[in-house]
């Protein structure tokens, strides 16, 4: 009796290991697996940012075209919300994501395991979306004229957590300032604007779409100076990091500022993935992309972005090879290669903004 009894509880041991690896084979043909494009459908997670920035709309159209048009490839694209550029750097490395927005110069460094990385993180751009135009701005009052002046002040350098110190720390450090003669302050770009006026903060380092809503707000609430940068300084950033692109805000654009201002693009949105993707995976996502993107600006003005000269535009990052088979397929990298010219931001094609990005 006793040896039937083993002999039963072996055959449903045996039945039940049966049935799992069963529905193991199911659950690995119907997901990414190995980040091939080959087998049953794909699901792939792009990470944005929290709720209320231009990278979760943004997202959310690039996924909601993806899925309209999914080319050879029968993938689901779903827009996760996360924390930002550095979560989703460091998701993509633990292959907890396929897809994500992310801002250049947090990449660069990333890319690099520089700049208060812990490591070098293996991940690669698919297209180089709206930029980011930013500057510092003051009372007319404070006396402050120049980026030197900054030293000893306190200066709102973007939301906490935000990774914004690895593109505001380099344009101070090339004009003189290093990041400890700061007191660095963290606010969304609101909240920069009512402590500017209250006099809790003496500084601000703003930007994003032109115009910036914030700024804008600023102009009309309190007399502005807007802080220029030191044009050599300027050009040299632009030669020392490829993360910086020219940028001119027309004058006019905000109250009080009359002439042009020289300014920078300190880190355009880009959608990145990890190395380890697999080239036919993301071809198939650059192409769709491409062919649709007036669709995707039509849900986000920052689609406009994606043209010849600015989607494969360098960013400091290598593209994945499946991007860059399809970009040499349509000639859109020898666009992108011409030197970049003074770029005059486009009021109606919003970018990443300081307060929103992540």
């Amino acid at each position: 009796m006793a040896l039937m009894l083993q002999i039963s509880q072996h055959r449903a041991l045996v039945a039940s290991l049966v049935l799992s690896a069963l529905l193991l084979g199911c659950k690995k043909s119907d997901s990414t697996g190995d980040g091939g494009a080959t087998g049953g459908r794909q699901f792939l997670s792009m990470g944005t940012a929290p709720v209320g920035g231009a990278f979760p709309v943004v997202g959310g159209a690039i996924a909601e075209v993806l899925n309209e048009h999914k080319g050879t490839v029968d993938w689901k694209v779903q827009a996760k919300g996360t924390k930002g550029s550095q979560e989703n750097i460091r998701r993509l490395q633990q292959e907890e994501l396929e897809l994500a927005l992310s801002n250049a110069a947090i990449s660069y460094f990333a890319a690099r395991g520089e700049a208060g990385w812990d490591k070098v993180y293996d991940i690669r751009a698919i297209a180089t979306l709206a930029p980011n135009v930013a500057l510092f701005i003051a009372r007319a009052d404070s006396g402050i004229q120049s980026i030197a002046d900054l030293k000893g002040k306190r200066v709102i350098t973007g939301p906490a957590g935000a990774g914004f110190q690895q593109f505001v720390e380099p344009i101070l450090a090339e004009h003189g300032v290093a990041w400890d003669e700061i007191t660095s302050l963290n606010a969304t770009q609101s909240g920069a604007v009512d402590q500017l006026g209250d006099g809790a903060a003496d500084a601000a380092f703003l930007g994003g779409a032109v115009p910036t809503g914030s700024i804008t707000q600023a102009a009309s609430t309190f007399d502005v100076t807007y802080i220029p940068f030191d044009e050599s300084v300027r050009q040299k950033l632009i030669e020392k990091y490829a993360f910086f692109h020219p940028a001119t805000i027309p004058g006019g654009t905000y109250k009080g500022l009359d002439d042009d201002f020289l300014g920078l693009n300190v880190g355009s949105m880009h959608l990145i993935t990890a190395a380890s993707q697999s080239d036919e995976l993301i071809y198939e996502v650059t192409k769709s992309i491409w062919e649709n993107r007036a669709e995707i600006a039509g849900k986000h003005p920052a689609g406009k972005a994606i043209n010849e000269k600015n989607v494969a535009r360098n960013t400091g990052i290598e593209y994945h090879p499946g991007a860059i088979k399809f970009y040499e397929e349509v000639g859109v990298l020898e666009a992108a290669e011409k030197p970049a010219a003074e770029e005059a931001p486009a009021a109606d094609a919003p970018a990443e903004a300081a307060a929103a990005a992540e």
